[in-house]
């Protein structure tokens, strides 16, 4: 018979960083493509529903804010600059646009980032080597 089917998509050693942030841009598992890697708007899915890998220990923290203000940034404030140069609005119009272009573009890019960092914490194997760390702590504390 053939080889037996592992749940896991991939190896660690056949990560790819570059496919597993490009999948969690579009929301899906970075393992296998195809399971969502976040329930609800921010929620981390525990385990893939397609595959089976456990999400459980990937810990985003501050990154996907970080990540989503340098990218809408990089967005508003240049356009901020091009519209006021070139026809010049008056205040009033900019003060009620921009914030509400300026949140818009927030929560749009906002779960997209965090999916791209929990690619990328899953592709490069934080999970195991913090898991790995955490071992011999607990380990010296039984003693």
């Amino acid at each position: 018979m053939g080889e037996p089917m592992t749940l896991i998509a991939e190896t660690e050693e056949t990560r790819s960083p570059v496919q597993a942030v490009l999948r969690g841009l579009r929301g899906r598992c970075p393992a296998c493509g195809e399971g969502r890697v976040l329930q609800g708007y921010l929620t981390a899915t525990p385990v893939c529903r397609s595959c089976g890998e456990s999400y459980s220990e990937l810990r985003a923290d501050d990154m996907p804010p970080w990540l989503t203000i340098l990218v809408v940034g990089h967005i508003v404030v240049p356009l901020l600059l091009f519209v006021e140069q070139t026809w010049q609005p008056d205040m009033w119009l900019q003060m009620a646009a921009w914030p509400a272009v300026t949140l818009a573009l927030m929560l749009l890019v906002l779960p997209r980032s965090k999916g791209a960092v929990l690619g990328l914490l899953w592709a490069t194997g934080a999970a195991e080597r913090r898991a790995a760390e955490a071992e011999p702590v607990e380990a010296a504390d039984r003693d």
